[in-house]
């Protein structure tokens, strides 16, 4: 379990930051720790057509329908930002780890393989133009 999650915020709380947050007086006070499962599936993978993290009356995340009334293409691509980022924080944390093992000259096979992967997906993340959403391919997670 590397995570907190705050129904407040609803937002993730990775275990190693939680001394920074509460050096910074920003940690919410409802947090608790989530298996890894919960965080992959409401933080990791992409939102499912149609849906939006919401929190539900367990506290925990869930997945709630949108709206069904049409968006503006402003508030299209502010979605489209936000997914941007989320996306690339979750590229970020997962190639911290295996940049440490090369630059410790201790990486696996495996683990530059996986680097690579990463790396490509952040890349290919970072050259989306959310001005074009809804209408974004966004490219799947690596294996």
């Amino acid at each position: 379990m590397n995570y907190y999650f705050s129904a407040k915020e609803n937002a993730f709380y990775p275990v190693d930051a939680i001394e920074s947050y509460k050096k910074s007086g920003t940690l919410p006070d409802d947090i608790v720790l989530v298996n890894d499962d919960l965080y992959i599936t409401y933080a990791a993978e992409l939102t499912p057509e149609g849906k939006y993290r919401g929190v539900g009356n367990d506290g925990l995340p869930c997945w709630l329908d949108m709206a069904v009334q049409p968006i503006s293409p402003e508030e299209a691509i502010t979605m489209a930002d936000n997914e941007k980022t989320r996306l690339l924080d979750v590229a970020t944390a997962a190639i911290a780890p295996l940049q440490d093992a090369v630059d410790l000259d201790i990486a696996t096979d495996e683990e530059l393989a996986q680097l690579k992967a990463w790396k490509t997906y952040r890349v290919l993340l970072s050259r989306i133009d959310t001005a074009s959403a809804p209408d974004i391919e966004w490219p799947p997670l690596p294996a």
